[in-house]
């Protein structure tokens, strides 16, 4: 046992406690072992057609039938949700915080005042508290409160243990409330004493000693429930005897004795901390104990505590909180069953439900005979709301719902309007402040029904109560349990529950896992029951009541915006019906009414609100949808029904309604519905003459007509002299390349049935143009074939940005040509031609290099219907190179630049360039390529070679990385040295063991210049040495002669080149090993990146080209580990088979081939392959036969692979696999699941990318919790 602070603890592997000098409270746990599970967290959709708003503006949802409140839960904070709920319902730890004034506290205000002393936590803890009890919402929130314990965004998404959590918060409050009257607050609810006593057996002397506590930790595993875990721990002794003896004190040696526990001083609140996570040593992993565990509602204490004659009721303790753990012990969630001692909650079950239903329908009955009175059908609606009160217009649609005909249809006549007839009626009905919201008052309400939302926040003294939705209603919920009303509150959600659903939480994944229980004596004010404003202080209940106000206003303002929809009304008068649709006479803006109504009223409603603006309006007034079509505005059906609500309709926001007699428009006769849609059709023709010599040209012209039209009537208006019509059904979206001739038998088909729609294009050839055409069948002959169209969009920056504009053209249309034609169509200056280009748009939006404008679309390698983007600047020319360029290797750092350059300049003037463009200076740069990944590629070192000479193309991406290129000829290449380690022990946690040396390099990382790296631990045992320069045409004993030389490597005793070992650096681990010392680097290809690893030996090495080095290691007896592993040279000239690796595996270890298994090991997947069973391999028949070689798949065996052994004559387990490995596939999981989230957030995310992308980073092997307290001493 260890004291920590005035409580017990019972050090267990799980726990690590730390008190920081700065009063900054710390307890570090394994990893992250709660992580919240948030499978139950789904997505909300905006319906079609509804406003989408972020949530962040919608006010909160006000309280359920409970009346009580949730927290929200930030990201992982469900165990600090539960600890707060179980504070709040301990009536004596609020009312004695509530107790403490601004004069003792602070203020808030105060806390950016020099020199004051603010006690933050104190102050947001009663803040939130109120909050909990007062505020009409449905959920708090924690994050004031979290950023006073100094908690930033990564602490509140990651989940702590509640246990530690309870300890860490009390000793920050203690130390909050320092020379306060409260400073004694937590040890007057929550201290107790236990004393140990060892006693004599022979003299009989007392060994005593005490212990304070806070909360008493129980043991779990083996333990059948609370009562036992109790007895063995304060009524069974331990027993020195035998070779155990114990020295006391008075005899002066060893002697027997017992030792025993007793509880000394009970506190008025006890509560019990369950050890469910346990670490089995024998697998070397964490587990959750879920087996039963009972414990009771009323508990005596009496058995356990040392003074035992007084009343029982001194020794009484009732449950009134069970925080529940659900999960396992890599993850999991918190949620807490609390008992309302001060009944401040409605609890109400299914089966009272179930009564009030069956209540209803009789009530219903009854009232059959009074539907003809409206007073009794408004109570019935009103009576079955569980919110106290509906808007008006909401209870008008639900009279509709109910008796299948409006208010305004069966009573206006006889009793005026529903608002003015609530109104009459102010003995039974109650309208909010607002007016907008109905209810009835307190004594027409069935017993059944819940109480109000809100709260009444003043005290009775005050008159300016808000009494609409503020008065505690008098009739409260009956149940044969008075006094044990049990609520679940899991974060924002709040249900009751039985006393007796505690049991199942006895056992199983979701169990109970702290206990708080109270002193039966303490009883409770009867001014508090049922009272959530008692004992709370003024300022509180003030701040409470304007945030409750304040938030009737939003929901009335949200109300009203969510359902309020904004109507085009489009006057008949301000129309003329031409070609085939409607266009407007003025302006779109004169000729267009905008309205804004409740979607839940009537189209009666409608037509009058349209009637009280068109006060001149004369004869009928017909309603009709109405859409704007790129042939102008079309008329659908007509909207009939008065009685019924707008939503029947299906009118949304920004509907356009036509407002008209239902006859003509102008004196036109208008055809309305889908059969006569007007649609576009572009009409081309070909050109008598070009202007521009390159390609044939064409004239094209827009006509309208509509979709019922015969194509015999099309024909005859287009070509009434005769000739063909062709065909092109691609829309604007599409490519557009097949033409088809209209032949005599589609001339009594309609437009809509060949295809035509709004942008299909229609080529017209006159008898003399017919020689492009093989009638027969229906395909062109000639340049025809490609005509087709491009689309522009303007990027200049102006009002226009957004606009697209769809240009004719073929494969022999020149670029300039577009050009103009797409200013002109977006009526833009034309002084822009001078400073503009061309740039085809990718397919996730980027914009690509420019086009030449003297290109043809065929010679810009053009897709036909494809984007071009219309941007500022001036295109290059064909002897220019458009190139992109990034400074460094991270694109997100450093924003892609861009830049045009001669594709006869040099590697160096186009360095320059880029570095003068870019803001750098001085002459330690130098250009890569980009690889297909992205990154920095291969350097152009040819600094006097032209771009066009290097293979530079248009549209290229470059590098420039920091750091001079080495001299022609030399290599740049970082050397990485590895340090003699001691053998690492068993259970130590490591990653690579390789030749008794611990390989940690998580942070090898060469910059793309080949510098040093980036990041280097200084507590691994693979050094970087630093870089050295030679020749490609020096020798492998060359480059460790030089190696030798750098500084790290003088503390190192190397006779000679050939007591070294050289490998490459490949994913992070020594890659190829080089052998042959003679042998010139040029001929191991080592690239322009590459790093080396050299190794020290214990004798000298010169291996073979037919030598294979190979890590074997021992696995220990009994044990998921292994001995330190050791070289083995293995000659592979004759064969690399199975056996053979086998038999020398076998004679290293002196062991028969029959007694071993064997298996490669895989460090990138944590994952060992056992190679093939060595009986497989004797059989004369098979031993004839070529067995396949180790050196490919699936072993793929090479130089430093490491390969397990097992000896089946001490262990018969096949399992290679250890505890390292099962952590680090752990490790993998956790990092895959967090990149899967990363990809789906910036997905979500992807035009802030660059602004908001989240590092990944690993799992922590251990979590700190604080919480950060000022100095008050």
């Amino acid at each position: 046992m260890c004291h920590y602070r005035g409580f017990c603890l019972e050090v267990t592997p799980e726990w690590n406690i730390v008190k920081n000098v700065k009063d900054c409270f710390v307890f570090t746990m394994f990893g992250d072992l709660f992580e919240e599970d948030f499978s139950f967290i789904s997505n909300n959709h905006c319906g079609k057609g509804k406003k989408s708003k972020p949530r962040d503006s919608e006010p909160p949802a006000p309280r359920d039938f409970t009346n009580l409140s949730g927290i929200k839960n930030q990201g992982g904070t469900c165990y600090l949700n539960s600890l707060l709920q179980t504070l709040l319902f301990t009536p004596e730890f609020r009312e004695a915080l509530f107790s403490l004034g601004p004069e003792e506290l602070g203020t808030l205000d105060d806390i950016s005042k020099p020199d004051s002393k603010v006690r933050v936590i104190p102050l947001q803890l009663q803040r939130l508290f109120a909050q909990l009890l007062l505020l009409d919402q449905q959920a708090a929130s924690t994050t004031d409160l979290t950023e006073s314990f100094g908690w930033n965004s990564n602490e509140e998404m990651r989940q702590h243990d509640v246990q530690e959590l309870n300890r860490i918060l009390f000793s920050a409050l203690e130390t909050s409330l320092v020379g306060t009257s409260g400073h004694d607050l937590i040890n007057r609810l929550y201290h107790g004493t236990v004393v140990n006593q060892i006693v004599c057996k022979e003299c009989k002397n007392i060994s005593e000693r005490q212990e304070d506590f806070l909360d008493l930790t129980v043991a779990v595993k083996g333990v059948a429930g609370l009562e036992e875990a109790l007895w063995n721990m304060y009524v069974e002794e331990e027993y020195f005897e035998n070779e155990n003896l114990y020295r006391c004190g008075s005899c002066d040696k060893l002697v027997e004795a017992s030792k025993s526990a007793k509880l000394r001083k009970l506190p008025p609140f006890l509560t019990i901390s369950l050890l469910r996570f346990n670490f089995d040593f024998e697998k070397c992993e964490r587990y959750k104990e879920t087996s039963c565990y009972t414990f009771p509602i009323q508990i005596n204490l009496r058995p356990f505590c040392e003074q035992t004659e007084m009343d029982d009721s001194e020794y009484m303790y009732e449950l009134f909180s069970v925080i529940i753990h659900k999960g396992g012990c890599y993850g999991g969630h918190y949620h807490v069953y609390i008992k309302d001692v001060d009944e401040l909650g409605n609890w109400q079950l299914q089966e009272d439900e179930d009564r009030v239903i069956e209540h209803k329908a009789l009530r219903e009955n009854e009232n059959d005979k009074e539907t003809e009175n409206p007073l009794a059908v408004l109570k019935g609606i009103l009576s079955e709301e569980e919110s106290k009160q509906i808007p008006v217009d909401q209870l008008g649609q639900k009279l509709l719902e109910k008796k299948k005909v409006s208010w305004n249809k069966k009573y206006r006549k006889q009793y005026g309007a529903l608002r003015k007839y609530l109104q009459n009626h102010p003995q039974i009905f109650q309208f909010s402040p607002d007016k907008n919201k109905v209810g009835l008052k307190e004594k027409y309400k069935l017993p059944f029904q819940s109480d109000s939302q809100g709260l009444d926040l003043q005290r009775p003294s005050q008159k300016n109560d808000i009494q609409w939705n503020l008065e505690k209603t008098s009739t409260r919920l009956k149940d044969t349990s008075v006094g044990c009303h049990w609520f679940d509150l899991n974060d924002s959600k709040v249900q009751p529950i039985k006393e007796e659903d505690i049991e199942q939480q006895f056992q199983g994944k979701e169990s109970a896992y702290m206990l708080f229980y109270r002193k039966s004596q303490l009883k409770r004010p009867p001014e508090a029951r049922g009272n959530p404003r008692y004992q709370i202080p003024e300022h509180l209940l003030n701040e409470m009541n304007a945030a409750n106000t304040e938030l009737q206003k939003k929901r009335a303002e949200c109300d009203s915006a969510n359902n309020g929809i904004d109507l085009h009304l489009h006057l008949s008068s301000c129309y003329k019906f031409d070609n085939g649709a409607l266009h407007p006479s003025l302006t779109w803006k004169e000729s267009v009414l905008d309205l804004t109504i409740d979607r839940r009223k009537t189209l009666g409603d409608l037509r009058q609100s349209i009637f009280q603006i068109l006060e001149s309006w004369e004869g009928d007034m017909i309603l009709s949808n109405a859409k704007p079509l790129p042939a102008g505005l079309h008329l659908y059906e007509i909207l009939d029904g008065d009685e019924l609500t707008l939503d029947c309709f299906g009118l949304v926001d920004g509907a356009d309604i036509f407002v008209w007699n239902g006859k003509e428009v102008g004196g036109t006769k208008v055809m309305t519905g889908p059969d006569h849609e007007p649609v576009i059709i572009n009409v081309l023709r070909l050109a008598e003459y070009n202007e521009g010599g390159k390609g044939q040209h064409f004239t094209e012209s827009q006509h309208i007509f509509p979709c019922s039209t015969k194509l015999q009537d099309l024909h005859r208006a287009l070509a009434p002299s005769g000739g063909l019509i062709l065909k092109n059904g691609s829309g604007p979206d599409r490519e557009g390349k097949n033409w088809e001739v209209l032949l005599e038998e589609h001339m009594k088909e309609t437009i809509r049935s060949v295809g035509l729609t709004d942008g299909c294009s229609v080529l017209i050839l006159d008898s003399h143009d017919q020689s492009f055409v093989n009638v027969s069948s229906g395909n062109l002959t000639a340049f025809t074939y490609d005509i087709s169209w491009l689309q522009v969009k303007n990027f200049c920056g102006t009002e226009d940005e957004a606009k697209h504009v769809k240009i004719t053209a073929t494969i022999e249309t020149v670029m300039s040509d577009i050009k103009m034609k797409a200013i002109q169509e977006l009526q833009l200056d034309k002084e822009l031609a001078s400073d503009s280009c061309l740039r085809p748009v990718s397919g996730n939006g980027k914009l690509l290099s420019p086009v030449p404008e003297d290109y043809t679309v065929k010679e810009a390698e053009l897709k036909m219907g494809s984007l071009l983007g219309l941007c500022r600047g001036k295109a290059p020319t064909s002897t220019q190179l458009f190139l992109h360029f990034i400074i460094g290797h991270d694109q997100h750092t450093h924003p892609e630049m861009e830049i045009v350059v001669e594709e006869t300049a040099s590697v160096k003037e186009c360095l320059n360039l880029m570095l003068e463009k870019s803001g750098l200076s001085g002459d330690s740069w130098h250009l890569r390529r980009i690889d297909w990944c992205y990154e920095a590629g291969e350097a152009l070192s040819q600094e006097n070679a032209t771009l066009k000479e290097l293979n530079v193309c248009r549209g290229d991406t470059l590098v420039i990385t920091e750091g001079k290129l080495p001299p022609k000829g030399f290599l740049k290449i970082p050397i990485w040295w590895f340090k003699p380690s001691s053998h690492m022990k068993h259970g130590e946690n490591g990653q690579d063991q390789v030749n008794g040396l611990t390989c940690k390099m998580d942070d090898l990382q060469v910059s793309p210049a080949g510098d040093s790296p980036e990041c280097v631990q200084t507590d691994t045992d693979l050094c970087y040495a630093g870089s050295i320069e030679i020749a490609g045409e020096a020798t492998l004993e060359d480059l460790k002669m030089q190696a030798i030389t750098l500084p790290c490597h003088q503390e190192h005793v190397v006779p000679l080149p050939t007591f070294l070992r050289a490998w490459t650096v490949e994913s992070k681990r020594p890659g190829k090993l080089l052998r042959h010392n003679k042998q010139q680097l040029n001929e191991y290809k080592l690239g322009a990146r590459v790093a080396i690893c050299i190794e020290p030996l214990q004798k000298e090495e010169n291996l073979g080209p037919h030598e294979l080095l190979l890590r074997v290691q021992m696995g220990i007896p009994g044990e998921r580990d292994y001995y330190d592993s050791v070289d083995l040279v293995w000659d592979i000239s004759k064969e690399c088979t199975t056996w053979s690796l086998r038999q020398r595996v076998a004679s290293h270890y002196c062991l028969p081939v029959d007694k071993i298994e064997i298996a490669k090991y895989f460090p990138e997947k944590f994952e060992w392959l056992p190679i093939s069973s060595w009986t497989q391999q004797i059989s004369k028949r098979k031993r004839k036969k070529k067995q396949e070689s180790l050196q490919s798949a699936p072993y793929n065996l090479k130089d430093g692979d490491i390969i397990g052994v097992k000896n089946l004559l001490l262990d018969d387990s096949k399992d290679f696999s250890t505890v390292r490995d099962d952590l680090g596939k752990e490790k993998q999981r956790q990092l895959a699941l967090e990149k899967k989230k990363s990809r789906q957030a910036e997905c979500l995310q992807d035009h802030v990318l660059s602004e908001k992308k989240m590092n990944i980073k690993q799992r922590k092997p251990e979590v700190a919790l604080s919480i950060n307290v000022g100095v008050f001493r």
